[in-house]
């Protein structure tokens, strides 16, 4: 088998051979030979496809582990992985779209979304809940396991009173991890002091009170899309005087996964004072 020296593969592929040591280094493409004594990189005609496809993908700046994991994968599944890949570049740069507009709307006094903003009462209730400190990526993965140990503890509470809510005790993103807590209200004739048997559920009684609350589609529910009802709903308690009694809650009316875009699936509520 003929092979190529590192200086003409890279010829042959438009890479450069600081990038294919590079991506030998990472187990994105290894020589097809190395000589043991000078270390040396020899590649084969049949690795020219693979280095091409890396570099293809590197010009999306896909990152190199991702890279790794498509290249490992038969045409078929590696065309699929690329596909979500950019279905995630383009849902994440449709809320840098959004919140550079929200930005540039507060730096210039430029108009905001209106909304429906109601009030509603809850009564006094029992919750059990799970509090964690989380970054973003790594909420879907609580809520699902938490959500269901929580569903399987108790019987629920019908009524808007019952729905399950997040409570936000402070920026959950890449950079700041909360904390945010779970809750579900369970009724109280079944429920005592013992219920919650796993050592991060806690049981707590939260008072009746008031909240003010805007109810949300699932297209709106990303943080740059919710930005400006937050904004709403804290301008109609400073114009109202109402103080709030606890921070930002999303009160889930409805299963977000399955719902379709315009589907009105959250609350966005403060309780107040």
């Amino acid at each position: 088998m003929d092979l190529m020296t590192i200086g003409a593969f890279a010829d042959r592929t438009r890479l450069s051979p600081k990038a294919l040591r590079l991506y030998d280094r990472l187990g994105l493409l290894t020589p097809a030979r190395t000589d043991p004594a000078s270390g040396y990189r020899f590649y084969s005609e049949d690795q020219v496809a693979s280095a091409q496809l890396v570099a293809l993908l590197r010009r999306l700046d896909m990152p190199l582990p991702a890279i790794a994991d498509i290249a490992a994968k038969p045409r078929g599944d590696a065309a699929k992985a690329v596909g979500e890949y950019w279905a995630h570049v383009e849902s994440v740069m449709a809320n840098r779209r959004a919140l550079a507009s929200y930005i540039q709307a507060k730096l210039t006094g430029g108009e905001m979304p209106r909304y429906d903003i109601q009030t509603r009462s809850i009564p006094e209730r029992k919750l059990l809940s799970v509090n964690r400190h989380l970054y973003a990526s790594e909420t879907d993965a609580f809520f699902d396991d938490a959500f269901a140990r929580l569903r399987s503890a108790a019987p629920g509470v019908e009524g808007i009173a019952g729905c399950p809510f997040l409570i936000f005790y402070g920026e959950v993103s890449d950079d700041s991890d909360g904390p945010m807590e779970l809750c579900r209200p369970v009724a109280d004739a079944t429920v005592g002091d013992s219920a919650p048997v796993m050592a991060d559920v806690q049981l707590r009684v939260e008072p009746a009170h008031d909240e003010v609350f805007i109810r949300l589609a699932a297209k709106d529910l990303s943080w740059p899309a919710m930005a400006p009802a937050v904004d709403a709903i804290e301008a109609w308690a400073r114009e109202q005087r109402r103080e709030p009694a606890g921070p930002l809650r999303q009160v889930l009316i409805a299963d977000q996964r399955s719902a379709a875009p315009d589907t009105l699936v959250c609350d966005l509520t403060v309780p107040l004072k």
